[in-house]
């Protein structure tokens, strides 16, 4: 059978025992979500639909294309173990099911998770047995909730401006993983560039001895072991020599893990980053972020990526452009995706999906802190990720304010999980309790947006839209991580910020002189351009939905590339 997706889904935690559970499951929707009541989670129960996993139910490529709301969908699927496979653990994985999922295995809950965007797993060794096993996912969702946060997802029928179609359900890879009594949970790393070292904080169930070595296009560069009862351990790993990450080269270590009989193939970045007053630190060096925003969001997938090669691909479109990273824009992106980031030196945002949750009530963080915390703790080990961002744009609502408490409670929680990375509260507005201060602004006029931040430099004052609600501390790192969103009116469809350029040309004057003013001021570290791609009716992208471009892009590189006036 023809797999989609069919490749492990983490790259820095891969085991060999594994089975993908992509392909066609029988599929029904329970719009009244009363499917537990109606038996839907017994073993004999089959459902009548279709669906290619794991593509949503909206989009084209999982054979089902519902477009309206879909408030509960139940899965099925059938799979056949061996006594060997179920040897020891066998566990079942989720790379993403939006929103709340429970899954059945043979009639019975293997267990629950709410959160749309994050990978979790369920251990159900007590449930699978040798022969065929039936696989139930009871997946519900509601974009009109206000403490579901759905990102761009519209909470209309219809797509509209920065609103695209929805997904339900799973919508990464399933796969199941059979491990050895004992073995190695989870994994941090630290890298230590100056000293050249790499130290491993490792969860381990069960006896045994740790054991890491490090390699380096082949070659081993050092390796270590201890012995431990189980639990938390530390493991010090020398290298005996040192290639950095930087920006636009990877320069990844190979990592062999082994526990007992546990083995685990991983990699790692050796690289510092900080920030030091006003510069972005990469290796000590200042380095100028040259970013875009990037959605995420695919013509015949929607959230889900084609194939493997299409993460890939939408990296090497903006590293074409001239781009050195990207805000990871409203979405908690896959980890073949950051993969990619990390091997090809490629500077990301880990951002969240926090739009649609009402920030006015205090308790929305209980629809961002659980999951968010599942986020930094998946993917703390990715060099790419060089910030934080839990929120976007808080706005009021209804005449009530953002809830102050909240945002700072969840910046907090942010600094306390990874002290090692910058976290910026809500990008734009309105801040509370940041590291760095960003700012939106689409002005389309050049001279006028120029004015806004040569200000930066003349007085130390930033340029702000809401004096009244926030405001910057002179000498803070300061950023304008949105602008631009050019509208190249092309069929006269779509839409974008400002008024539309008619021609290419136009669309280059307009963002030579927009960029010009960024990397021109010596006191801002980065810049972030709205946008790599079109998205559904949202047309200000450098390249079409397809992908195509839309304009010169060795001219936009020209642009984007030259030396900034912060940089080293």
């Amino acid at each position: 059978m023809d797999i989609p997706r069919a490749e492990y889904p983490r790259p820095q935690f891969e085991r060999k025992n594994w089975l993908n559970l992509n392909g066609p499951w029988q599929f029904e929707l329970d719009q009244g979500r009363s499917g537990l009541e109606r038996g839907y989670a017994e073993d004999g129960r089959e459902f009548c639909g279709r669906i290619t996993v794991p593509f949503c139910p909206q989009s084209r490529l999982s054979g089902v294309e519902h477009r309206d709301f879909i408030y509960g969908a139940w899965y099925r699927r059938e799979v056949a173990l061996t006594a060997e496979q179920l040897s020891g653990r066998t566990v079942l994985h989720f790379g993403a099911v939006d929103y709340k999922a429970e899954a059945f295995v043979n009639g019975v809950s293997a267990g629950v998770h709410a959160g749309g965007y994050v990978s979790f797993a369920f251990d159900v060794t007590g449930l699978v047995k040798p022969g065929v096993n039936v696989i139930k996912v009871c997946a519900e969702d509601d974009e009109r909730s206000r403490l579901i946060p759905s990102g761009k997802q519209s909470e209309r029928y219809e797509s509209y401006r920065c609103s695209y179609t929805r997904t339900t359900g799973i919508w990464q890879t399933v796969w199941l993983e059979f491990l050895p009594e004992t073995h190695i949970e989870r994994v941090r790393f630290f890298p230590d560039a100056e000293n050249g070292k790499l130290t491993l904080q490792a969860e381990l169930c069960g006896a045994g001895t740790l054991e890491a070595e490090a390699f380096y296009e082949g070659r081993s560069m050092g390796r270590a072991s201890l012995r431990s009862g189980g639990g938390t351990a530390m493991l010090e790993l020398a290298l005996s020599e040192k290639h950095l990450w930087e920006a636009g080269c990877g320069r990844l270590y190979d990592l062999a893990l082994r526990y007992g009989d546990d083995e685990v193939k991983s990699y790692f970045g050796l690289r510092s980053a900080r920030m030091d007053g006003r510069r972005f630190l990469l290796n000590g060096r200042s380095v100028f972020q040259r970013l875009i925003l990037d959605q995420g969001f695919y013509p015949d997938g929607i959230y889900t990526a084609p194939t493997d090669g299409d993460l890939e691909k939408d990296v090497r479109l903006s590293m074409a452009a001239g781009f050195n990273g990207a805000r990871l824009h409203q979405k908690v992106f896959e980890e073949r995706f950051l993969w990619y980031c990390d091997k090809m030196g490629y500077l990301v945002w880990g951002e969240y999906p926090s739009w649609g949750l009402d920030v006015s009530w205090a308790d929305c963080v209980y629809g961002i802190l659980p999951e968010w915390l599942e986020e930094l703790s998946r993917d703390f080990n990715h060099p790419s990720i060089i910030g934080w961002c839990p929120f976007n744009e808080t706005w009021d609502r209804q005449g009530r304010k953002q809830y102050d408490d909240a945002l700072r409670l969840v910046y907090r929680a942010t600094k306390a999980a990874d002290p090692t990375r910058p976290c910026i509260d809500t990008s734009g507005n309105y801040h509370v309790e940041t590291d760095i201060y960003d700012v939106h602004d689409y002005e389309q006029d050049p001279a006028a947006f120029r004015a806004n931040y040569d200000r930066l430099m003349e007085s130390g004052e930033l340029y702000e839209r809401f004096p009244d609600r926030q405001q910057y501390r002179q000498g803070q790192p300061a950023f304008v991580s949105e602008y631009g969103g050019i509208h190249l009116a092309e069929s006269g469809e779509g839409w974008g910020y400002g008024k539309s350029v008619g021609t290419p040309e136009e669309f280059l004057a307009r963002f030579r002189g927009l960029t010009d003013a960024l990397l021109d001021n010596s006191r801002m570290f980065g810049l972030c351009y709205t946008q790599l791609t079109d998205v559904e009716q949202e047309r200000n992208g450098l390249y079409r939905y397809d992908r195509t471009p839309k304009t010169d892009i060795g001219a936009v590189r020209a642009v984007v590339a030259r030396k900034a006036a912060i940089e080293d």
